[in-house]
């Protein structure tokens, strides 16, 4: 329990109860059910994208092709499907989409595994190919035919709530998606032989490769699992909005990397949760949603989450010379230095 009342997790999420206290005592609104609902129900698509931002950037990179591969996962799905005319079930649409970000995912690995190009570098030339692609090739063209399986999706709630309005206010079965991933990447990180390899490269690549980790086979796997799940919340958004919309899901990124530098990532590699990047997804998410309810602007939205980032990466940066600090602090006072 000392260890856990002493990680930045507990610390970040007592400063999560503290924003959500404040803000209910400011709007009362905010703790009404259908908000929550509301907030679990938006935190998907970021959550979803936060935790493939954390897996490159434990391996010590950054990703910023994430939402451009769900984007080509999503349109390329529909397009497939509406184009055989078939109504496949949604576990088949999720698979097929998955596939398609594999695929894309997968180019990234090897560019960046096998040739040790930069990560940074080679992601954005993929974030530029793709939506380049979708210009030329599409261009502003967005289906609204979407298969029968996937309108269901689109109303399916887990749970149901009667307000005192009569208005029903459910919780969408897309948070049960997100629940299950984390759950997943959290097993993967902390219990099999892919969660340590990557944590040991990410913080030195070098000593990871002599104790006998194969770095490039490591890397790709990263990739692969990346535009998987990339692939797989690009056709949860598409369920969201019931529409296929090359252009959507762009622009976003900024929000991500808030999410996940305030979630306690280091942005030098080999240091991230899963815990952290959730709390922190919620935090930018509960943020963002105070600003809507208290009538302020959208633009103040990039002005706080830009502020976020940079205290943020301040606090991640300095987190263990202030731990250090304390703990020199504590043996003098006992007498052992």
């Amino acid at each position: 329990m000392k260890k856990v009342f002493s990680s930045y997790e507990f610390f970040l999420f007592i400063i999560f109860v503290i924003v959500s206290c404040c803000i209910g005592l400011i709007t009362p609104v905010f703790f009404g059910v259908g908000n929550i609902f509301k907030i679990l129900k938006s935190s998907v698509e970021m959550g979803m994208f936060a935790l493939c931002f954390m897996l490159v950037l434990i391996l010590g990179g950054i990703d910023m092709s994430f939402s451009a591969i769900g984007v080509a996962s999503m349109y390329t799905t529909i397009t497939l499907i509406n184009h055989l005319q078939g109504n496949p079930s949604l576990f088949v649409l999720f698979l097929i989409a998955g596939c398609i970000g594999m695929v894309f995912g997968a180019i990234n690995g090897v560019l960046i595994g096998y040739l040790e190009l930069p990560t940074l570098i080679v992601t954005l030339g993929t974030m530029s190919i793709i939506h380049g692609g979708l210009v030329v090739f599409v261009g502003k063209k967005w289906v609204s035919n979407i298969p029968d399986s996937l309108v269901r999706f689109s109303k399916f709630n887990i749970i149901e709530w009667t307000s005192k309005t009569g208005e029903i206010q459910g919780l969408h079965s897309a948070v049960l998606i997100l629940i299950v991933t984390i759950v997943l990447v959290y097993l993967l990180l902390k219990y099999t032989w892919y969660g340590r390899s990557i944590f040991a490269i990410g913080g030195n690549p070098i000593a990871a490769k002599r104790h006998g980790i194969n770095v490039v086979k490591t890397k790709v796997i990263t990739f692969i699992i990346v535009g998987f799940i990339s692939g797989i919340t690009g056709l949860i958004h598409c369920g969201l909005v019931r529409m296929a919309n090359p252009f959507d899901m762009v622009g976003g990124e900024l929000n991500i990397i808030a999410a996940v530098v305030l979630g306690g990532a280091s942005l030098a590699g080999g240091s991230a949760s899963v815990v952290g990047t959730v709390l922190g997804v919620f935090l930018i998410n509960i943020i963002n949603n105070s600003l809507i309810l208290l009538g302020i602007p959208s633009y103040w939205q990039k002005l706080f989450i830009g502020g976020i980032v940079i205290l943020s990466t301040l606090l991640t940066a300095n987190r263990d010379s202030i731990g250090l600090f304390f703990n020199q602090k504590k043996d003098r006072k006992e007498g052992i230095v």
